[in-house]
């Protein structure tokens, strides 16, 4: 048996030699740098936010990212202390975290409550009140970085990033916060919008106005309008084809006693229910954009009606551009994206 085993150790050991060797070196060169990576998450109103969250950290426990902080657009007290348990859980309990002041979605939401619970989760930061504005933290974070580095992946609101888009010179940086997102970020991967028909309950097709941007219309506009790089959009649709086995929900979280984002999970919606994956998408092509997880649409332009309707009109020379999924790349996602949010800390 040993024997048979040592086989197939360095038949998996030569296959391995063979596709590293066979991997361009410039995507390795490219993979060899960890993506600078803000996170703007409206964290408490779905549990996917939570999930993000952990596949950010097992990508940076790979190498693969550096998560510089996390900026928050629930406005409710506890929506950053949940953030701060999440990081310290994985180790990383110094990532600056900032908060806005917008009035949006101030309600607890059902699994940030685990934050008041310190003794099971242990974290430095008890509420939003005593932490940053998220505009003062985004500047920071970006003026740090390399110029044309940084991947923000927003997965809430438009709230923080319209604020720095408005945002003037400081002592932080000379540059306005346009001029300073055009040029440090190379990339911002949003969930937000819908670039396909949804059926409805009775199986009918109808637009989908989706909620990150009709929470706050007037900053998703304003981001949609003002933003100086490349967007690609996550739209409803691909967390909806992509849902997350709750049997790993029940199984891989159980190297610990108290997981915050199993926790999250079950508080949010208990097991047996399958959650889509919206944010998780978004994480997922902001660090690894050529894996092939996901098709990207040609390039155009989104815009952003009153009534918060996206729209898409292709664009030989058009900043934007939106997931798509394929049939035959779910099963390989889902596995991706199950495996990253439940890998242990490093």
């Amino acid at each position: 048996m040993k024997s048979i085993q040592l086989s197939m150790g360095i038949a998996a050991f030569s296959m391995s030699m063979l596709v590293a060797t066979a991997i361009p070196s410039a995507l390795a060169d490219q993979n060899s740098s960890p993506v600078p990576l803000i996170f703007d998450t409206d964290l408490g109103n779905d549990c996917d936010d939570a999930l993000a969250m952990g596949v950010i950290h097992a990508l940076q426990s790979r190498g693969e990212c550096e998560l510089l902080a996390v900026t928050i657009t629930k406005d409710h007290e506890l929506a950053a202390p949940f953030a701060d348990v999440i990081n310290t859980f994985y180790g990383r309990g110094d990532i600056p975290i900032g908060v806005c002041r917008s009035g949006v979605t101030n309600q607890a939401g059902k699994f940030n409550v685990l934050a008041k619970q310190s003794d099971r989760y242990p974290h430095d930061l008890k509420s939003g009140k005593d932490a940053p504005d998220a505009v003062t933290v985004l500047r920071k974070a970006l003026a740090s970085q390399d110029d044309g580095s940084v991947v923000i992946a927003q997965v809430g609101f438009s709230t923080n990033l319209a604020n720095l888009l408005a945002s003037e010179p400081d002592d932080i940086s000379p540059l306005s916060g346009k001029d300073l997102v055009a040029k440090k970020v190379r990339l911002l991967s949003v969930m937000a919008g819908a670039f396909t028909q949804i059926r409805n309950g009775k199986g009918e097709l109808h637009d989908h106005k989706e909620y990150n941007v009709v929470k706050d219309i007037p900053a998703a506009q304003a981001v949609c309008k003002d933003w100086p790089t490349a967007i690609v959009w996550s739209g409803y649709e691909i967390g909806k084809n992509l849902p997350y086995p709750h049997q790993s929900i029940l199984q891989d979280y159980q190297y610990v006693d108290h997981h915050p984002l199993a926790e999250a999970y079950t508080v949010y919606n208990p097991p047996p229910h399958n959650r889509p994956t919206w944010d998780l998408t978004s994480v997922l092509h902001a660090v690894r954009p050529d894996r092939g997880y996901f098709d990207l649409s040609p390039p155009g332009r989104v815009s952003i009606a009153d009534d918060g309707l996206t729209t898409f009109e292709p664009s030989a020379d058009g900043r934007d551009r939106y997931l798509v999924i394929h049939d035959h790349q779910k099963g390989r996602t889902i596995e991706a994206l199950v495996q990253l949010s439940s890998q242990p800390p490093k």
